[in-house]
């Protein structure tokens, strides 16, 4: 499974970049779809306060707040001193990502609890990844001409091995990781872009 950003995400991060290491411990403490979402945003959006958090994902600042300390258990999210104030109480990401490897060795694990959180997992980041798209179709009229026309919607068919697809999905992974650090923070004209990426078997039946 790719690194999720979620991701949630079969690649090997490069040397100088921060990963989260998914273990059947670790999982179970991922495996919630507020804890996911928590997350996704403070790896996207930097360091929040619980308040913070709850304002924009529609929760009470109890939910987050009891979350962000499960995730900060499982070493998923740290606090940020820097930027608290008296009572306040920051926090952040600790990984840029996290890599799962093959999720056959969650799906196919022999405790039926870290298979049903690595459904859990797997859901909440295909529906994020939904919300995502849907958030910029209903938005797109927004942004300029030049950025709808560099959006791409597409899927494609191709008769593959297991090997072949697996070296595929490894291919686009690269890829798209050769852009990473190619346009500066605040280059005018530049935006942060969300790249989904999935891929699997369709019965011929």
């Amino acid at each position: 499974m790719p690194t999720t950003e979620p991701e949630p995400e079969r690649t090997s991060p490069t040397a100088d970049r921060k990963f989260h290491q998914i273990n059947a411990r670790t999982l179970r403490g991922l495996a919630h779809p507020l804890r996911i979402r928590l997350l996704s945003t403070l790896r996207e959006f930097g360091p929040a306060t619980a308040s913070g958090l709850a304002e924009r994902l529609g929760e009470s600042s109890g939910a987050t707040s009891y979350h962000l300390r499960q995730l900060a258990a499982y070493g998923f999210v740290e606090d940020d001193p820097a930027r608290g104030k008296g009572r306040e109480r920051w926090w952040k990401a600790a990984h840029e990502g996290t890599v799962f490897g093959s999720t056959t060795e969650f799906t196919d694990h022999a405790d039926p609890e870290v298979r049903g959180a690595m459904g859990v997992v797997l859901h909440e980041v295909a529906s994020l990844h939904a919300q995502e798209l849907n958030t910029w179709l209903g938005t797109q009229h927004e942004w300029p001409d030049t950025w709808r026309r560099g959006s791409d919607l597409s899927d494609f068919k191709t008769r593959l091995t297991p090997e072949l697809a697996l070296e595929l999905a490894e291919e686009v992974h690269s890829l798209v990781e050769s852009y990473r650090e190619r346009v500066p923070e605040g280059t005018e004209g530049s935006a942060m872009v969300r790249t989904h990426f999935h891929m699997f078997p369709r019965s011929a039946d």
